[in-house]
């Protein structure tokens, strides 16, 4: 008997995933690289820095700990944090940088976590050139940012040689602490961006003038990587496919620079989107999803390309957004960045047919894009778990402890503190006076652009049923009822009554507070 329920289980767990994979059958399909390493699927959780990348009393437990949840989670290649080939190229004073030997041993146990599963990771190398926050930084031009702090100093010819050198030894030290490759940053205005435009490289030797000598630094690196790495270990460039600032490369210019790093040996040619300078919105919650990935096919209809996919990226955070951004051909990959911050199992999820259960990234920045200005610590609006996994572990609680929770207040605080306290194995009680919950997020969900919003109450809706909270909506409870229910723990998460301005208008029938 128990062999043939275990079979017609079996059997119903198979024709649930046929009926799946069509469903994403580009997304989850494998593809091998030139250099001989084959991707699971065609999901890249693109780079980000988290502030997880400089090395807490000589380790990185912390930033291991950060990638293997999301490799567990299907992500099929994933890209680090920048990390600086020089203490010109930091980011930040102390920033992150794999420069010496003595640096690798910490990043073997971020590359050995992630090896657990079906994934590959690649190091980013980013020298941010003139973006640097700190006096030591370079650029082609003594031409300082416009979000910078210090005019960068303009590097000799010797000091580009010895730059492209450096780019190349940083990535032969990437190979020796267990990576799968390197990522090129050669976007978002960093310092190869600042070489290929003409807005930031004013020389006139062999490095500055026509498109050729701007683009020389790029293809010079690559070629030097390639040579230092061998031919079984992925280059990845990240290339900017439209800067959004004046001075910006022509797209003339864009599809030569493609051509001409496909010829030295690149395995993926990423899309970037924007310098950071640019007043263009690319990954605010406004822009619509995967509003970029029309760059990404026009330069694959370009035809130049024979043997390099191409990534697509920005605000793609479902999916069946990825899959359709696939099936209709703009991309060969696609990069998720801030989605795998949202939830680490996305692609897990959507093989499982377990949609529903997607914690979706709604755009905003909060957490992540403004911490890292901030100088904290990367996490997420809607999954405050992220960046912290070896700090906060929600693990089941004992039969014994089980204990019995009433929370008042069905706003997002609410509802993470129903799900977790349920998921750890309690009896939780949710209240909420109103006939939905999500608190103040249903205003935010209903404000132009803010559509987003939408899908964190929606997932918490599914988390509520998973979990087994009791919801009561329609309710308001008193302290006296909370005593008679036996309660072990109250959570009051009521929030505030919203303080009314004296504003001449505010009392208008066409005025809602």
């Amino acid at each position: 008997l128990l062999v043939t329920s275990f079979c017609k289980a079996a059997k119903m767990a198979a024709a649930v995933a046929e009926s799946i994979a069509p469903r994403y059958s580009h997304m989850l399909a494998p593809l091998e690289l030139r250099c001989g390493l084959t991707l699971a699927n065609r999901v890249i959780m693109g780079s980000m820095h988290t502030g997880l990348e400089e090395a807490h009393n000589g380790s990185l437990h912390k930033m291991a700990a950060f990638y293997e949840a999301r490799a567990k989670g299907g992500c099929g290649l994933i890209v680090t944090g920048g990390i600086a080939p020089s203490r010109e190229g930091w980011v930040s004073p102390f920033a992150a940088k794999l420069t010496t030997q003595s640096e690798v041993e910490p990043h073997r146990e971020v590359t050995a976590a992630v090896h657990q599963y079906d994934s590959k990771i690649l190091m980013q190398i980013l020298h941010s050139g003139r973006y640097g926050y700190h006096p030591l930084n370079v650029a082609p031009s003594p031409i300082k940012a416009p979000i910078g702090w210090f005019t960068p100093r303009a590097l000799s010819s010797a000091d580009v040689s010895r730059t492209i050198d450096d780019y190349a030894r940083s990535a032969t030290l990437a190979k020796d602490a267990g990576y799968d490759g390197v990522e090129i940053m050669g976007s978002e205005g960093y310092l190869i961006n600042q070489f290929i435009a003409s807005r930031t490289n004013k020389r006139t030797d062999e490095w500055g003038g026509s498109f050729e000598n701007r683009s020389r630094f790029a293809t010079e690196i690559v070629k030097r990587t390639r040579a230092a790495v061998g031919d079984d270990f992925a280059i990845m460039f990240r290339l900017s496919m439209l800067d959004l600032v004046e001075g910006g490369s022509s797209w003339e210019e864009t599809v030569m620079l493609a051509k001409a790093l496909e010829d030295e040996g690149v395995d993926i040619i990423n899309t970037g989107i924007g310098w950071h300078e640019a007043r263009i919105p690319t990954i605010a919650t406004s822009v619509p999803r995967g509003a970029f990935s029309w760059v990404t096919r026009k330069l694959k209809e370009e035809g130049v390309l024979l043997h390099t996919p191409l990534c697509t990226t920005n605000r793609i955070n479902l999916p069946e957004t990825a899959e359709s951004i696939l099936r209709q051909g703009d991309a060969d990959l696609i990069s998720m960045a801030r989605p795998f911050l949202a939830d680490p199992e996305i692609v897990n999820k959507a093989a499982d047919g377990r949609e529903e259960e997607i914690n979706v990234c709604i755009g905003c920045n909060q957490a992540c894009l403004d911490h890292t200005f901030k100088m904290m610590t990367a996490s997420c609006l809607v999954n405050p778990l992220s960046g912290y996994e070896t700090e906060l572990k929600l693990e089941p609680v004992a039969p014994e402890n089980k204990i019995k929770v009433a929370v008042v207040g069905g706003g997002c605080a609410g509802l993470a503190a129903s799900c977790a306290a349920a998921e750890r194995g309690h009896d939780v009680t949710l209240f909420e006076a109103s006939q939905e919950i999500g608190g103040q997020f249903n205003f935010a969900k209903v404000v132009p652009g803010k559509e987003e919003f939408h899908e964190t109450i929606k997932y918490f809706n599914s988390r509520l049923v998973l979990s087994g909270v009791d919801l009561k909506l329609n309710t308001t409870v008193t302290a006296e009822e909370l005593i008679a229910g036996g309660y072990d723990r109250v959570v009051v998460a009521t929030g505030v009554t919203p303080r009314v301005p004296n504003i001449p208008g505010i009392d208008h029938s066409k005025v809602g507070y």
